[in-house]
Protein backbone atom coordinates (compact mmCIF):
# COMPACT_ATOMS: atom_id res chain seq x y z
CA UNK A 1 0.00 0.00 0.00
CA UNK A 2 1.60 3.15 -1.14
CA UNK A 3 1.70 6.16 2.05
CA UNK A 4 -1.22 8.15 2.30
CA UNK A 5 -3.39 5.25 0.97
CA UNK A 6 -6.90 5.11 3.13
CA UNK A 7 -8.26 1.48 2.91
CA UNK A 8 -12.00 1.22 2.64
CA UNK A 9 -13.80 -2.41 3.56
CA UNK A 10 -17.34 -2.83 2.00
CA UNK A 11 -19.57 -4.40 4.83
CA UNK A 12 -20.15 -8.28 4.69
CA UNK A 13 -17.00 -8.56 2.95
CA UNK A 14 -13.39 -9.03 3.50
CA UNK A 15 -12.35 -7.27 0.44
CA UNK A 16 -10.36 -4.29 0.69
CA UNK A 17 -10.11 -1.55 -1.75
CA UNK A 18 -7.26 0.71 -2.05
CA UNK A 19 -8.34 4.27 -2.79
CA UNK A 20 -4.89 5.74 -4.21
CA UNK A 21 -3.64 9.33 -2.57
CA UNK A 22 -4.54 12.75 -4.25
CA UNK A 23 -1.09 13.72 -6.71
CA UNK A 24 0.70 16.77 -4.90
CA UNK A 25 1.09 20.12 -6.36
CA UNK A 26 5.06 18.91 -7.00
CA UNK A 27 3.41 15.92 -9.12
CA UNK A 28 1.01 18.42 -11.35
CA UNK A 29 3.81 20.37 -11.86
CA UNK A 30 6.16 17.75 -12.67
CA UNK A 31 3.41 16.08 -15.14
CA UNK A 32 2.79 18.94 -16.75
CA UNK A 33 6.88 19.03 -17.36
CA UNK A 34 6.85 16.37 -18.93
CA UNK A 35 3.74 16.43 -20.99
CA UNK A 36 5.49 19.55 -22.67
CA UNK A 37 8.69 17.60 -22.83
CA UNK A 38 6.59 14.99 -25.06
CA UNK A 39 5.16 17.08 -26.72
CA UNK A 40 8.64 18.32 -28.08
CA UNK A 41 9.90 15.23 -28.86
CA UNK A 42 7.01 13.73 -30.63
CA UNK A 43 6.84 17.14 -32.81
CA UNK A 44 10.83 16.44 -33.80
CA UNK A 45 9.89 12.88 -34.60
CA UNK A 46 10.93 11.43 -31.16
CA UNK A 47 8.12 9.09 -30.52
CA UNK A 48 9.73 7.13 -28.17
CA UNK A 49 11.07 9.06 -25.88
CA UNK A 50 7.56 11.26 -26.06
CA UNK A 51 5.87 7.80 -24.98
CA UNK A 52 8.09 7.77 -22.15
CA UNK A 53 7.41 11.42 -21.38
CA UNK A 54 3.34 10.95 -21.74
CA UNK A 55 3.24 7.68 -19.40
CA UNK A 56 5.07 9.80 -16.86
CA UNK A 57 3.06 12.36 -16.84
CA UNK A 58 -0.38 10.02 -16.67
CA UNK A 59 1.40 7.95 -13.66
CA UNK A 60 1.93 11.12 -11.96
CA UNK A 61 -1.63 12.69 -13.29
CA UNK A 62 -3.56 9.62 -13.33
CA UNK A 63 -6.96 11.83 -13.40
CA UNK A 64 -5.76 13.86 -15.97
CA UNK A 65 -7.42 13.01 -19.50
CA UNK A 66 -5.17 14.77 -22.28
CA UNK A 67 -2.04 12.96 -20.74
CA UNK A 68 -3.49 9.69 -20.83
CA UNK A 69 -5.09 10.61 -24.56
CA UNK A 70 -1.42 11.76 -25.61
CA UNK A 71 0.01 7.89 -24.20
CA UNK A 72 -2.64 5.84 -25.85
CA UNK A 73 -2.34 7.82 -29.50
CA UNK A 74 1.82 7.88 -29.06
CA UNK A 75 1.43 4.03 -28.17
CA UNK A 76 -0.67 3.19 -31.48
CA UNK A 77 1.03 4.78 -33.42
CA UNK A 78 4.61 3.23 -32.51
CA UNK A 79 2.51 -0.40 -32.88
CA UNK A 80 1.49 0.62 -36.55
CA UNK A 81 5.05 1.81 -37.35
CA UNK A 82 6.32 -1.35 -36.05
CA UNK A 83 4.04 -3.56 -37.68
CA UNK A 84 4.68 -1.58 -41.38
CA UNK A 85 8.49 -2.07 -40.66
CA UNK A 86 7.76 -6.05 -40.35
CA UNK A 87 5.44 -6.39 -43.25
CA UNK A 88 8.13 -4.67 -45.47
CA UNK A 89 10.54 -6.99 -43.47
CA UNK A 90 8.69 -10.00 -44.58
CA UNK A 91 8.28 -9.12 -48.05
CA UNK A 92 11.97 -8.81 -48.34
CA UNK A 93 12.18 -12.36 -46.78
CA UNK A 94 13.71 -11.62 -44.20
CA UNK A 95 12.13 -13.02 -41.09
CA UNK A 96 14.54 -12.13 -38.17
CA UNK A 97 13.73 -8.56 -38.74
CA UNK A 98 9.82 -9.26 -39.28
CA UNK A 99 10.19 -10.94 -36.09
CA UNK A 100 11.95 -7.94 -33.82
CA UNK A 101 9.51 -5.79 -35.21
CA UNK A 102 6.50 -7.62 -34.38
CA UNK A 103 7.76 -8.38 -30.99
CA UNK A 104 8.10 -4.79 -30.55
CA UNK A 105 4.63 -3.76 -31.05
CA UNK A 106 3.68 -6.72 -28.96
CA UNK A 107 5.71 -4.66 -26.25
CA UNK A 108 4.30 -1.68 -26.97
CA UNK A 109 0.32 -3.18 -26.99
CA UNK A 110 0.57 -7.12 -25.75
CA UNK A 111 -3.34 -7.46 -26.28
CA UNK A 112 -2.62 -6.61 -29.91
CA UNK A 113 -3.79 -9.62 -31.82
CA UNK A 114 -3.06 -8.62 -35.24
CA UNK A 115 0.84 -8.07 -34.51
CA UNK A 116 0.47 -11.67 -32.57
CA UNK A 117 -0.67 -12.88 -35.82
CA UNK A 118 1.91 -11.68 -37.93
CA UNK A 119 4.12 -12.94 -35.50
CA UNK A 120 3.69 -16.35 -36.16
CA UNK A 121 3.35 -15.81 -39.25
CA UNK A 122 7.33 -14.72 -39.40
CA UNK A 123 8.00 -17.96 -37.33
CA UNK A 124 6.00 -20.20 -39.89
CA UNK A 125 8.07 -18.49 -42.66
CA UNK A 126 11.43 -19.38 -40.67
CA UNK A 127 10.73 -22.49 -39.76
CA UNK A 128 8.20 -25.04 -41.58
CA UNK A 129 6.42 -26.43 -39.01
CA UNK A 130 4.00 -29.09 -40.11
CA UNK A 131 0.54 -28.67 -40.02
CA UNK A 132 -1.44 -32.22 -39.79
CA UNK A 133 -5.12 -31.58 -40.21
CA UNK A 134 -5.70 -35.18 -40.52
CA UNK A 135 -7.12 -37.27 -37.95
CA UNK A 136 -7.82 -41.23 -37.64
CA UNK A 137 -10.86 -41.42 -35.40
CA UNK A 138 -11.88 -45.02 -35.84
CA UNK A 139 -9.86 -48.33 -37.32
CA UNK A 140 -10.44 -51.96 -37.06
CA UNK A 141 -7.36 -53.99 -35.58
CA UNK A 142 -4.56 -54.58 -37.95
CA UNK A 143 -3.33 -58.26 -38.14
CA UNK A 144 0.17 -58.42 -39.79
CA UNK A 145 2.64 -61.04 -40.64
CA UNK A 146 6.38 -60.56 -39.22
CA UNK A 147 8.79 -63.12 -40.80
CA UNK A 148 12.14 -63.27 -40.29
CA UNK A 149 14.43 -60.05 -42.28
CA UNK A 150 16.86 -61.01 -44.96
CA UNK A 151 17.48 -62.46 -47.91
CA UNK A 152 17.09 -66.19 -49.23
CA UNK A 153 17.94 -67.66 -52.86
CA UNK A 154 15.90 -70.66 -54.43
CA UNK A 155 16.52 -72.91 -55.99
CA UNK A 156 13.08 -75.73 -55.99
CA UNK A 157 11.74 -78.18 -58.26
CA UNK A 158 8.38 -79.99 -57.17
CA UNK A 159 4.97 -79.60 -56.63
CA UNK A 160 2.93 -76.21 -55.63
CA UNK A 161 1.88 -76.88 -52.69
CA UNK A 162 5.38 -78.29 -51.36
CA UNK A 163 6.79 -74.62 -52.92
CA UNK A 164 4.57 -72.34 -50.85
CA UNK A 165 5.20 -74.26 -47.21
CA UNK A 166 9.28 -73.94 -48.42
CA UNK A 167 9.12 -70.29 -48.89
CA UNK A 168 6.95 -69.86 -45.80
CA UNK A 169 9.33 -71.90 -43.98
CA UNK A 170 12.37 -70.49 -44.86
CA UNK A 171 11.40 -66.84 -43.16
CA UNK A 172 10.20 -68.82 -40.06
CA UNK A 173 6.10 -68.74 -41.24
CA UNK A 174 4.12 -71.24 -41.10
CA UNK A 175 1.98 -71.74 -44.24
CA UNK A 176 -1.53 -73.75 -43.61
CA UNK A 177 -3.01 -74.34 -47.35
CA UNK A 178 -5.99 -74.43 -48.66
CA UNK A 179 -7.77 -77.15 -50.16
CA UNK A 180 -8.72 -75.07 -53.05
CA UNK A 181 -4.87 -74.63 -54.12
CA UNK A 182 -4.40 -77.35 -57.11
CA UNK A 183 -1.24 -79.27 -56.70
CA UNK A 184 0.68 -78.83 -59.98
CA UNK A 185 4.97 -79.67 -60.99
CA UNK A 186 6.59 -76.28 -60.68
CA UNK A 187 10.06 -74.84 -61.30
CA UNK A 188 11.02 -72.15 -59.00
CA UNK A 189 14.73 -69.86 -59.58
CA UNK A 190 14.99 -66.90 -57.52
CA UNK A 191 18.22 -65.05 -55.88
CA UNK A 192 18.69 -62.46 -53.09
CA UNK A 193 14.86 -61.83 -52.45
CA UNK A 194 12.93 -60.93 -49.14
CA UNK A 195 9.88 -62.80 -48.00
CA UNK A 196 7.24 -59.81 -49.81
CA UNK A 197 9.49 -60.58 -52.91
CA UNK A 198 9.67 -64.26 -52.24
CA UNK A 199 5.91 -64.72 -51.86
CA UNK A 200 4.47 -62.62 -54.52
CA UNK A 201 6.77 -64.52 -57.04
CA UNK A 202 5.45 -67.72 -55.42
CA UNK A 203 2.07 -66.50 -55.48
CA UNK A 204 2.70 -66.11 -59.31
CA UNK A 205 3.65 -69.13 -60.13
CA UNK A 206 0.57 -71.16 -58.42
CA UNK A 207 -1.69 -68.82 -58.62
CA UNK A 208 -2.60 -67.94 -55.16
CA UNK A 209 -3.01 -65.32 -52.64
CA UNK A 210 -2.32 -65.06 -48.73
CA UNK A 211 -3.92 -63.70 -45.92
CA UNK A 212 -2.37 -63.13 -42.29
CA UNK A 213 -3.90 -65.22 -39.44
CA UNK A 214 -1.26 -63.60 -36.89
CA UNK A 215 2.38 -62.82 -36.45
CA UNK A 216 3.67 -65.97 -37.97
CA UNK A 217 1.04 -67.80 -39.42
CA UNK A 218 -0.21 -67.36 -42.76
CA UNK A 219 -3.19 -68.79 -44.70
CA UNK A 220 -2.98 -69.90 -48.22
CA UNK A 221 -5.67 -69.83 -50.70
CA UNK A 222 -6.47 -70.26 -54.53
CA UNK A 223 -6.44 -66.46 -56.30
CA UNK A 224 -10.35 -66.60 -57.59
CA UNK A 225 -13.01 -63.80 -57.06
CA UNK A 226 -14.86 -65.89 -55.16
CA UNK A 227 -12.10 -66.68 -52.35
CA UNK A 228 -11.24 -63.25 -52.61
CA UNK A 229 -14.44 -62.19 -51.60
CA UNK A 230 -14.68 -64.52 -48.77
CA UNK A 231 -11.31 -64.79 -47.47
CA UNK A 232 -9.24 -61.16 -48.22
CA UNK A 233 -9.48 -59.07 -45.02
CA UNK A 234 -11.55 -56.10 -45.02
CA UNK A 235 -10.30 -53.08 -42.60
CA UNK A 236 -12.54 -50.23 -41.80
CA UNK A 237 -11.18 -46.70 -41.33
CA UNK A 238 -12.87 -43.60 -40.39
CA UNK A 239 -11.07 -40.02 -41.22
CA UNK A 240 -11.56 -36.71 -39.59
CA UNK A 241 -10.36 -34.13 -42.01
CA UNK A 242 -10.82 -30.49 -39.99
CA UNK A 243 -9.10 -28.14 -42.86
CA UNK A 244 -12.23 -29.40 -45.64
CA UNK A 245 -14.39 -26.28 -46.01
CA UNK A 246 -16.87 -27.10 -48.05
CA UNK A 247 -19.22 -30.12 -48.79
CA UNK A 248 -17.98 -29.81 -52.57
CA UNK A 249 -14.34 -30.24 -51.47
CA UNK A 250 -15.44 -33.21 -49.14
CA UNK A 251 -17.35 -34.79 -52.52
CA UNK A 252 -14.40 -34.19 -54.73
CA UNK A 253 -11.79 -36.53 -52.27
CA UNK A 254 -14.20 -38.84 -52.09
CA UNK A 255 -14.23 -38.96 -55.62
CA UNK A 256 -10.66 -38.84 -56.04
CA UNK A 257 -10.34 -41.80 -53.77
CA UNK A 258 -13.10 -44.09 -55.18
CA UNK A 259 -11.37 -43.55 -59.18
CA UNK A 260 -7.93 -43.57 -58.44
CA UNK A 261 -8.01 -46.77 -55.75
CA UNK A 262 -11.09 -48.88 -57.07
CA UNK A 263 -13.06 -48.56 -53.79
CA UNK A 264 -16.52 -49.46 -53.50
CA UNK A 265 -17.74 -49.35 -49.50
CA UNK A 266 -16.93 -45.63 -48.56
CA UNK A 267 -19.00 -43.05 -47.11
CA UNK A 268 -18.89 -39.16 -46.66
CA UNK A 269 -20.67 -37.25 -43.58
CA UNK A 270 -21.12 -33.35 -44.61
CA UNK A 271 -21.72 -32.33 -41.19
CA UNK A 272 -18.30 -34.18 -39.46
CA UNK A 273 -16.05 -33.93 -42.44
CA UNK A 274 -15.71 -36.92 -41.92
CA UNK A 275 -14.84 -40.21 -44.55
CA UNK A 276 -15.09 -44.29 -43.86
CA UNK A 277 -13.43 -46.49 -46.11
CA UNK A 278 -14.07 -50.51 -46.16
CA UNK A 279 -11.44 -52.24 -48.05
CA UNK A 280 -8.46 -54.54 -47.91
CA UNK A 281 -6.22 -53.57 -45.93
CA UNK A 282 -3.09 -52.46 -48.31
CA UNK A 283 -6.37 -50.47 -50.15
CA UNK A 284 -6.54 -48.73 -47.10
CA UNK A 285 -3.20 -48.00 -46.41
CA UNK A 286 -3.00 -46.52 -49.84
CA UNK A 287 -5.61 -44.32 -49.13
CA UNK A 288 -4.30 -43.18 -46.23
CA UNK A 289 -0.78 -42.10 -47.42
CA UNK A 290 -3.08 -40.71 -50.04
CA UNK A 291 -5.51 -38.88 -47.70
CA UNK A 292 -2.16 -37.23 -45.70
CA UNK A 293 -0.54 -36.16 -48.25
CA UNK A 294 -3.66 -33.86 -49.26
CA UNK A 295 -4.68 -33.11 -45.46
CA UNK A 296 -1.68 -30.81 -44.72
CA UNK A 297 -3.55 -28.12 -44.90
CA UNK A 298 -4.14 -25.93 -48.51
CA UNK A 299 -1.16 -23.45 -49.68
CA UNK A 300 -1.62 -19.99 -47.88
CA UNK A 301 -0.33 -16.66 -49.07
CA UNK A 302 -0.21 -13.03 -48.34
CA UNK A 303 -1.82 -10.48 -50.99
CA UNK A 304 -0.03 -6.85 -50.69
CA UNK A 305 -1.89 -4.62 -53.24
CA UNK A 306 -1.43 -1.42 -53.61
CA UNK A 307 -3.39 0.71 -55.80
CA UNK A 308 -1.98 4.53 -56.67
CA UNK A 309 -4.32 7.19 -58.34
CA UNK A 310 -3.44 10.54 -59.70
CA UNK A 311 -5.46 13.36 -60.86
CA UNK A 312 -4.10 16.52 -61.78
CA UNK A 313 -5.78 19.94 -63.52
CA UNK A 314 -4.38 23.28 -64.91
CA UNK A 315 -6.68 26.03 -66.16
CA UNK A 316 -4.64 28.95 -66.77
CA UNK A 317 -6.19 31.99 -68.77
CA UNK A 318 -3.68 35.12 -69.32
CA UNK A 319 -3.61 38.49 -71.79
CA UNK A 320 -5.76 41.33 -72.74
CA UNK A 321 -9.28 41.24 -73.83
CA UNK A 322 -9.87 43.67 -76.84
CA UNK A 323 -13.15 44.70 -78.22
CA UNK A 324 -13.63 42.74 -81.58
CA UNK A 325 -16.98 43.92 -82.56
CA UNK A 326 -18.00 47.82 -83.52
CA UNK A 327 -21.32 49.08 -84.33
CA UNK A 328 -20.88 52.36 -86.19
CA UNK A 329 -23.95 55.17 -86.93
CA UNK A 330 -24.46 58.50 -87.63
CA UNK A 331 -25.90 60.75 -84.89
CA UNK A 332 -28.62 62.80 -87.08
CA UNK A 333 -31.48 64.49 -85.11
CA UNK A 334 -33.50 62.16 -86.76
CA UNK A 335 -31.81 59.17 -84.94
CA UNK A 336 -31.77 60.74 -81.73
CA UNK A 337 -35.59 61.51 -82.20
CA UNK A 338 -35.99 57.86 -83.37
CA UNK A 339 -34.11 56.47 -80.28
CA UNK A 340 -35.84 58.27 -77.35
CA UNK A 341 -39.51 59.24 -77.71
CA UNK A 342 -40.75 62.59 -77.10
CA UNK A 343 -37.44 64.46 -77.85
CA UNK A 344 -38.04 65.50 -81.31
CA UNK A 345 -39.69 68.83 -79.88
CA UNK A 346 -36.71 69.65 -77.62
CA UNK A 347 -34.34 68.76 -80.38
CA UNK A 348 -36.49 71.22 -82.63
CA UNK A 349 -36.52 73.99 -80.59
CA UNK A 350 -33.13 74.31 -79.30
CA UNK A 351 -32.07 74.14 -83.12
CA UNK A 352 -34.63 77.12 -83.81
CA UNK A 353 -33.06 79.01 -80.81
CA UNK A 354 -30.05 78.16 -81.84
CA UNK A 355 -28.63 76.33 -78.97
CA UNK A 356 -27.61 73.73 -80.91
CA UNK A 357 -26.75 73.39 -85.16
CA UNK A 358 -24.71 71.59 -87.31
CA UNK A 359 -21.73 72.99 -86.37
CA UNK A 360 -22.13 73.22 -82.86
CA UNK A 361 -20.66 69.33 -82.28
CA UNK A 362 -20.08 69.89 -78.99
CA UNK A 363 -23.51 71.35 -78.27
CA UNK A 364 -24.49 68.02 -79.80
CA UNK A 365 -22.39 65.67 -77.65
CA UNK A 366 -23.67 67.48 -74.21
CA UNK A 367 -27.50 66.48 -75.51
CA UNK A 368 -26.45 63.05 -76.43
CA UNK A 369 -24.84 62.92 -73.00
CA UNK A 370 -28.02 64.03 -71.51
CA UNK A 371 -30.69 61.37 -73.62
CA UNK A 372 -27.97 58.54 -73.17
CA UNK A 373 -28.84 58.80 -69.44
CA UNK A 374 -32.62 59.03 -69.93
CA UNK A 375 -32.80 56.45 -72.16
CA UNK A 376 -33.02 53.04 -72.41
CA UNK A 377 -32.31 52.26 -75.76
CA UNK A 378 -29.17 49.87 -76.35
CA UNK A 379 -27.66 51.97 -78.43
CA UNK A 380 -27.36 54.91 -76.45
CA UNK A 381 -26.64 52.89 -73.04
CA UNK A 382 -23.91 51.28 -74.59
CA UNK A 383 -20.97 53.33 -74.65
CA UNK A 384 -19.69 55.09 -77.64
CA UNK A 385 -17.24 57.36 -79.11
CA UNK A 386 -18.52 60.22 -81.58
CA UNK A 387 -16.07 62.03 -84.72
CA UNK A 388 -17.18 63.83 -87.37
CA UNK A 389 -19.41 67.03 -87.46
CA UNK A 390 -22.46 68.51 -88.46
CA UNK A 391 -24.50 65.86 -90.74
CA UNK A 392 -21.03 63.05 -90.87
CA UNK A 393 -21.10 63.09 -86.93
CA UNK A 394 -20.67 59.46 -86.37
CA UNK A 395 -20.89 57.12 -83.02
CA UNK A 396 -18.91 54.13 -82.57
CA UNK A 397 -19.88 51.47 -79.84
CA UNK A 398 -18.12 48.00 -79.17
CA UNK A 399 -18.84 45.50 -76.93
CA UNK A 400 -17.50 43.96 -74.66
CA UNK A 401 -15.46 46.13 -72.74
CA UNK A 402 -11.37 45.89 -72.28
CA UNK A 403 -10.46 43.11 -70.04
CA UNK A 404 -7.49 41.64 -68.45
CA UNK A 405 -7.19 38.26 -67.62
CA UNK A 406 -4.21 36.72 -65.52
CA UNK A 407 -6.08 33.45 -63.80
CA UNK A 408 -4.58 29.76 -62.51
CA UNK A 409 -6.50 27.06 -61.35
CA UNK A 410 -4.72 23.83 -60.18
CA UNK A 411 -5.29 21.12 -58.86
CA UNK A 412 -3.47 17.71 -57.56
CA UNK A 413 -4.61 14.76 -55.70
CA UNK A 414 -3.24 11.79 -54.68
CA UNK A 415 -4.65 8.50 -53.14
CA UNK A 416 -2.96 5.24 -52.49
CA UNK A 417 -4.61 2.58 -51.46
CA UNK A 418 -2.73 -0.09 -49.85
CA UNK A 419 -4.32 -3.32 -48.59
CA UNK A 420 -3.17 -6.99 -47.54
CA UNK A 421 -4.69 -10.02 -47.54
CA UNK A 422 -4.41 -13.62 -46.80
CA UNK A 423 -5.95 -16.22 -49.23
CA UNK A 424 -5.92 -19.85 -49.83
CA UNK A 425 -5.40 -22.09 -52.74
CA UNK A 426 -7.71 -21.58 -55.32
CA UNK A 427 -10.66 -20.03 -52.32
CA UNK A 428 -11.55 -16.16 -53.71
CA UNK A 429 -10.71 -13.97 -51.28
CA UNK A 430 -13.14 -10.74 -50.84
CA UNK A 431 -12.39 -7.20 -50.00
CA UNK A 432 -14.89 -4.11 -50.18
CA UNK A 433 -14.18 -1.34 -48.60
CA UNK A 434 -16.51 2.10 -49.32
CA UNK A 435 -20.06 2.17 -48.72
CA UNK A 436 -23.37 1.36 -50.37
CA UNK A 437 -25.28 4.12 -52.14
CA UNK A 438 -28.65 3.86 -52.41
CA UNK A 439 -30.18 4.78 -55.97
CA UNK A 440 -33.86 5.24 -56.22
CA UNK A 441 -35.66 3.24 -58.99
CA UNK A 442 -39.04 4.24 -58.70
CA UNK A 443 -41.67 6.86 -56.21
CA UNK A 444 -45.06 6.14 -55.41
CA UNK A 445 -48.17 8.90 -55.27
CA UNK A 446 -51.45 8.61 -55.68
CA UNK A 447 -52.62 9.36 -59.58
CA UNK A 448 -56.10 11.01 -58.07
CA UNK A 449 -57.47 13.01 -55.10
CA UNK A 450 -60.26 11.83 -52.72
CA UNK A 451 -61.65 12.55 -49.53
CA UNK A 452 -59.55 10.40 -47.84
CA UNK A 453 -56.19 11.73 -49.36
CA UNK A 454 -57.08 15.37 -48.67
CA UNK A 455 -58.14 14.63 -44.86
CA UNK A 456 -55.01 12.76 -44.35
CA UNK A 457 -52.98 15.52 -46.07
CA UNK A 458 -54.74 18.56 -44.29
CA UNK A 459 -54.17 17.10 -41.06
CA UNK A 460 -50.77 16.35 -41.78
CA UNK A 461 -50.82 12.59 -40.76
CA UNK A 462 -50.24 11.41 -44.87
CA UNK A 463 -47.09 9.37 -44.52
CA UNK A 464 -45.42 8.93 -48.07
CA UNK A 465 -45.14 4.92 -49.97
CA UNK A 466 -41.51 4.01 -49.52
CA UNK A 467 -39.72 3.73 -52.64
CA UNK A 468 -38.14 1.34 -54.35
CA UNK A 469 -33.91 1.83 -54.69
CA UNK A 470 -30.86 -0.49 -55.18
CA UNK A 471 -27.56 -0.51 -53.22
CA UNK A 472 -24.53 0.49 -55.21
CA UNK A 473 -20.94 -0.58 -53.90
CA UNK A 474 -18.87 2.44 -53.94
CA UNK A 475 -15.33 2.44 -53.17
CA UNK A 476 -12.81 -0.56 -53.55
CA UNK A 477 -14.13 -4.18 -54.44
CA UNK A 478 -11.34 -6.53 -54.62
CA UNK A 479 -11.47 -10.37 -55.71
CA UNK A 480 -8.66 -12.38 -55.67
CA UNK A 481 -8.07 -16.28 -56.52
CA UNK A 482 -4.50 -17.32 -55.99
CA UNK A 483 -3.08 -20.76 -57.23
CA UNK A 484 0.12 -21.73 -56.17
CA UNK A 485 2.59 -23.86 -58.00
CA UNK A 486 5.24 -26.40 -56.34
CA UNK A 487 8.10 -24.06 -57.96
CA UNK A 488 6.60 -21.07 -55.77
CA UNK A 489 5.08 -19.48 -58.56
CA UNK A 490 1.76 -17.84 -57.69
CA UNK A 491 -1.03 -17.42 -60.63
CA UNK A 492 -3.73 -15.13 -59.55
CA UNK A 493 -7.16 -14.26 -61.33
CA UNK A 494 -7.91 -10.61 -60.59
CA UNK A 495 -11.60 -9.06 -60.61
CA UNK A 496 -10.97 -5.63 -58.80
CA UNK A 497 -13.36 -2.45 -59.58
CA UNK A 498 -13.48 0.99 -58.14
CA UNK A 499 -16.52 3.08 -58.09
CA UNK A 500 -16.61 6.94 -56.94
CA UNK A 501 -19.62 9.14 -57.18
CA UNK A 502 -19.23 11.83 -60.45
CA UNK A 503 -20.31 15.46 -59.52
CA UNK A 504 -23.09 15.67 -61.43
CA UNK A 505 -26.64 13.80 -62.36
CA UNK A 506 -28.83 13.05 -64.94
CA UNK A 507 -32.46 14.05 -63.67
CA UNK A 508 -31.56 13.04 -60.01
CA UNK A 509 -29.80 9.67 -60.51
CA UNK A 510 -26.00 10.32 -59.69
CA UNK A 511 -23.45 9.18 -62.25
CA UNK A 512 -21.21 6.83 -60.93
CA UNK A 513 -17.32 6.77 -62.15
CA UNK A 514 -16.11 3.13 -62.46
CA UNK A 515 -12.52 1.74 -62.80
CA UNK A 516 -12.22 -1.94 -63.47
CA UNK A 517 -9.68 -4.41 -64.36
CA UNK A 518 -10.64 -8.49 -64.66
CA UNK A 519 -7.66 -10.87 -65.69
CA UNK A 520 -4.57 -13.24 -64.55
CA UNK A 521 -1.16 -12.93 -63.69
CA UNK A 522 1.55 -15.45 -62.59
CA UNK A 523 4.37 -13.90 -60.85
CA UNK A 524 6.92 -15.43 -58.49
CA UNK A 525 6.95 -15.75 -54.90
CA UNK A 526 7.60 -12.13 -53.29
CA UNK A 527 7.99 -10.22 -56.59
CA UNK A 528 6.33 -7.32 -57.15
CA UNK A 529 4.13 -7.06 -60.51
CA UNK A 530 1.81 -3.71 -62.19
CA UNK A 531 -1.11 -5.91 -62.90
CA UNK A 532 -2.90 -2.80 -64.75
CA UNK A 533 -2.14 0.75 -65.52
CA UNK A 534 -4.07 3.33 -66.89
CA UNK A 535 -3.14 7.02 -68.34
CA UNK A 536 -5.48 9.77 -69.58
CA UNK A 537 -4.09 12.86 -70.69
CA UNK A 538 -5.90 15.83 -71.85
CA UNK A 539 -4.90 19.27 -73.26
CA UNK A 540 -6.60 22.38 -74.94
CA UNK A 541 -5.63 25.39 -76.12
CA UNK A 542 -7.63 28.27 -77.00
CA UNK A 543 -7.46 31.87 -78.37
CA UNK A 544 -9.89 34.67 -78.34
CA UNK A 545 -8.14 38.28 -79.87
CA UNK A 546 -7.83 40.50 -82.80
CA UNK A 547 -6.26 38.69 -86.13
CA UNK A 548 -2.51 38.80 -86.87
CA UNK A 549 -1.87 41.05 -84.17
CA UNK A 550 -2.61 37.95 -82.20
CA UNK A 551 -0.32 35.46 -83.79
CA UNK A 552 2.93 38.13 -83.11
CA UNK A 553 4.86 36.41 -80.80
CA UNK A 554 5.57 39.88 -79.06
CA UNK A 555 2.27 41.22 -79.32
CA UNK A 556 -0.02 38.08 -78.40
CA UNK A 557 -0.88 38.60 -75.08
CA UNK A 558 -1.14 41.99 -74.90
CA UNK A 559 -4.04 41.85 -78.24
CA UNK A 560 -5.96 38.27 -77.34
CA UNK A 561 -6.94 36.19 -74.55
CA UNK A 562 -5.17 32.77 -73.96
CA UNK A 563 -6.67 30.16 -72.19
CA UNK A 564 -4.90 26.41 -71.70
CA UNK A 565 -6.61 24.01 -69.93
CA UNK A 566 -4.66 20.34 -69.28
CA UNK A 567 -6.16 17.16 -67.22
CA UNK A 568 -4.04 14.31 -66.32
CA UNK A 569 -5.36 11.10 -64.80
CA UNK A 570 -3.22 7.56 -64.18
CA UNK A 571 -4.00 4.92 -61.90
CA UNK A 572 -1.70 1.96 -61.56
CA UNK A 573 -2.03 -1.70 -59.57
CA UNK A 574 0.92 -3.37 -58.06
CA UNK A 575 0.51 -6.68 -56.45
CA UNK A 576 3.36 -8.88 -54.81
CA UNK A 577 2.36 -12.30 -53.10
CA UNK A 578 4.19 -13.70 -50.10
CA UNK A 579 3.76 -17.70 -49.66
CA UNK A 580 3.00 -18.30 -45.75
CA UNK A 581 2.23 -22.32 -45.84
CA UNK A 582 2.63 -24.81 -49.14
CA UNK A 583 1.51 -28.33 -49.50
CA UNK A 584 3.85 -31.08 -48.29
CA UNK A 585 6.00 -32.10 -50.96
CA UNK A 586 6.76 -35.35 -50.70
CA UNK A 587 6.92 -38.52 -52.93
CA UNK A 588 4.49 -41.34 -52.07
CA UNK A 589 5.06 -45.16 -52.86
CA UNK A 590 1.66 -47.03 -52.54
CA UNK A 591 1.56 -51.00 -53.06
CA UNK A 592 -1.76 -52.68 -53.52
CA UNK A 593 -2.72 -56.08 -54.15
CA UNK A 594 -2.64 -57.89 -57.28
CA UNK A 595 -6.24 -56.97 -59.12
CA UNK A 596 -6.34 -53.71 -57.47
Amino acid sequence: MSPGAAPRATAGTSETIVVPPAPTARDLAQAKHDFATGTKLKNSGKTEAAFEMFERASKLAPQNVEYLTAREMTRQQLVMEAIERGNRAMLENNEVAAMAEFRRALEFDPSNEFARQRLHDAVWAREVVPNRTLEITAKTIDVRLSPQEGKKDFHFKGDSRSLLTQVARAYDVTATIDDSVRTKPVRFNIDSVNFSQAMEAANQVTKTFWIPLSGSQMYVVADTAENRRNFERMAIRTFYLNDILTPQELTETVNGLRQLLDIRLIQQNTTESTITIRAPLPVVDAATQLIESIAGGRPQLMLDMRVYQISSSLMRQTGIQWPTSFNLFNLSPALLASLVPGSSDLINQLIASGGINQANSQALQALLAQLQQASQNPLLTTPFATFGGGQSLMGLSWTPNLKVNLQVNESDVKSLEHVTLRASQNIPAVLRIGERYPVVNATFAPIYNSAAISQVVGNQSYTAPFPSFTFEDLGLNLKATPLIHSNRDVSLIIDMNIRTLAGTGVNGIPIINNREYKGSITIKNGESGVVAGFLSKADALSMNGWPFLSRVPAATYGTAMHEKNENDDELLIVVTPQIVRMAPQHAIALQLPRGQ
